[in-house]
């Protein structure tokens, strides 16, 4: 059984096509897809069928896909063994995610990093909460935020490293009469207007809880804004009402924070990472950094 097959089986798997796999491992589709005809005439069943314009994996090249997930973890464990008998965890780790969680933890993780000559490259994604678990496949170590205690997944087989809960708060000008409350309830804020994210992502429920509370629909001027930064100066300009992260909304004299009283309001920062790469001796320093730089932070609050 030649691994390098159950690994090609694996990355089409979950990357879905053979194009996309060819742009990943940097070879042409057709090399990808003699090499598919290679691992057939190896196991001797059909391993892909045909499916639209491409083709898709038979039920015995998922059963093979999901084993190639067992091995490289068995691989990679031995090598990370390996590695700590040589007292040698140097490498590349590559680590992507939501920026307003990276802001308070991956600077400090960087430094002890670097002590340890382990080089990160990161790469900031904001996406919606479902889109997170698929940037996995081309990162070691990926930062996602959720409403929910455990993230969905899907269908991907993932580890999921809980770091830290985040509140998120209701941001409102500081000439906002609900600025003088130490806190708001649904019903104080339901009439109010909103700046808002883009459907999917994570903070568009804490409003959807706070249109169900109270029965009433929100008002929008503003929907579909990723940056945190801009919805902190419309705020500030007295555009609306937002809901933003507690660690890392910048001190502004025109932003006041508020908790919101009577529903769940936090987000939950976890490292999403394949099996395999979890494994790597590199990767796990690089967690351990990221698990210190969240403590540190959760200390403070």
């Amino acid at each position: 059984m030649d691994i390098r097959h159950l690994e090609l089986l694996r990355e089409l798997a979950e990357r879905g096509s053979v194009t996309a796999v060819a742009a990943a491992t940097h070879r042409t589709p057709s090399a990808v897809s003699q090499q598919l005809r290679t691992a057939q005439r190896e196991f001797g069943v059909p391993l892909v069928e045909p499916h639209g314009r491409g083709v898709r994996l038979t039920e015995a090249g998922r059963v093979l896909a999901r084993g190639a997930v067992g091995v490289a973890t068995a691989v990679e464990s031995a090598r990370a063994e390996w590695d700590e008998f040589r007292h040698a965890p140097s490498g590349h780790v590559t680590m992507a995610g939501l920026a307003s969680a990276a802001e308070y933890l991956v600077p400090a993780a960087l430094r002890d990093l670097a002590a340890r000559s382990i080089r990160v490259t990161f790469t900031d994604e904001d996406v919606a909460e479902a889109d997170y678990a698929p940037l996995t496949v081309d990162h070691d170590i990926v930062i996602a935020h959720s409403l929910a205690e455990r993230p969905s997944t899907g269908s991907v087989r993932l580890r999921i490293e809980p770091l830290i809960r985040e509140p998120l708060d209701i941001a409102l000008y500081s000439s906002h009469p609900l600025a003088r409350r130490t806190r708001v309830t649904p019903e104080d804020v339901a009439d109010e207007s909103w700046i808002g994210v883009p459907p999917g992502f994570p903070f568009e429920s804490v409003l959807d809880a706070v249109a169900a509370r109270t029965g009433q629909t929100l008002r929008y001027v503003q929907r579909g804004i990723r940056d945190n930064r801009l919805v902190e100066a419309m705020v500030e300009a007295e555009h609306g009402l937002a809901v933003l992260p507690r660690f890392t909304t910048r001190p502004r004299d025109g932003v006041v924070l508020r908790p919101l009283a009577g529903v769940a309001t936090a987000r939950y920062i976890f490292a999403l990472m394949r099996p395999d790469r979890a494994e790597r001796l590199a990767v796990r320093h690089a967690l351990d950094a990221l698990v210190r730089s969240a403590r540190a932070v959760a200390s403070e609050d």
